[in-house]
């Protein structure tokens, strides 16, 4: 489906019946295919965002910053009736923005591998984004993408599938990695502590894009946070259950 925002079509795709109504917000270079497994278990509506740029949302002619998502995010929300949401890294870097303008307009919350909160990330991971564009550029992005996958995974059918879909999905999104790797969700990380609904953070020790003490930080300065941080990098390969029933059982 395409919702007409003031900013332009946005898509997002429904499933499910009933309440309540969640609205999934992927990564960079994301998609519906990317969040889908986040909320198989999940009861109600589930409700898919496209960010403007990725799959058939329009493409601004720069790439939007974390307001800019946070307004596409806010605008499907708003159409859709969701009253809860899950972020995916720069997804949640989005939901991060939107829940410190409208600190009661989700009554539950899920960020996923969030990757910034009012610091730019680390010199590591904005290193390894700075991979990511230039193997971009150069047209040869689907070896990069194959190292995000864990080794277990990454010659399997799924796995071959996921670096092929993604290197398509990155295309023609250098620009966008750039400006991620130089922006912040949020000014003021105080402003944080004012969000009111119950939040579960995730992370992953070791994830070469997500600094882990971000998902630390970030449940430290929620008031009503859980922290569940995993040991490995790549959960949904290789915790995919234990990820599934964590996210299903906090939105209930």
């Amino acid at each position: 489906m395409l919702l007409s925002s003031p900013a332009g079509e946005l898509e997002y795709v429904v499933a499910g019946s009933g309440s309540p109504v969640t609205i999934f917000a992927h990564g960079l270079g994301g998609s519906v295919a990317e969040t889908r497994p986040l909320a198989s278990a999940v009861a109600g509506i589930r409700v898919f965002l496209q960010f403007r740029g990725h799959g058939q949302s329009f493409r601004p002619a720069r790439p939007p910053g974390y307001t800019e998502l946070a307004d596409d995010l806010s605008a499907v929300a708003d159409h859709v009736g969701a009253t809860r949401a899950l972020g995916v890294s720069m997804g949640a870097a989005a939901l991060l923005n939107l829940a410190i303008r409208e600190p009661r307009r989700f009554d539950r919350l899920v960020f996923f591998l969030p990757s910034v909160i009012d610091a730019l990330r680390s010199p590591e991971v904005r290193g390894t984004l700075a991979e990511m564009a230039r193997a971009i550029d150069s047209g040869d992005v689907e070896p990069f993408v194959r190292n995000e996958i864990p080794p277990v995974a990454r010659e399997t059918s799924a796995g071959r599938q996921y670096a092929r879909i993604r290197a398509g999905a990155l295309a023609d999104l250098a620009g966008l990695v750039r400006a991620t790797a130089a922006a912040v969700a949020v000014t003021d990380r105080e402003a944080v502590r004012g969000i009111k609904a119950p939040t579960l953070v995730i992370g992953a020790a070791g994830d070469p894009l997500h600094d882990v003490h971000v998902a630390e930080d970030l449940a430290e300065l929620i008031p009503d946070a859980r922290l569940h941080i995993f040991a490995e990098p790549g959960p949904v390969w290789t915790h995919r259950a234990e990820l599934r029933a964590l996210i299903s059982g906090f939105l209930g």
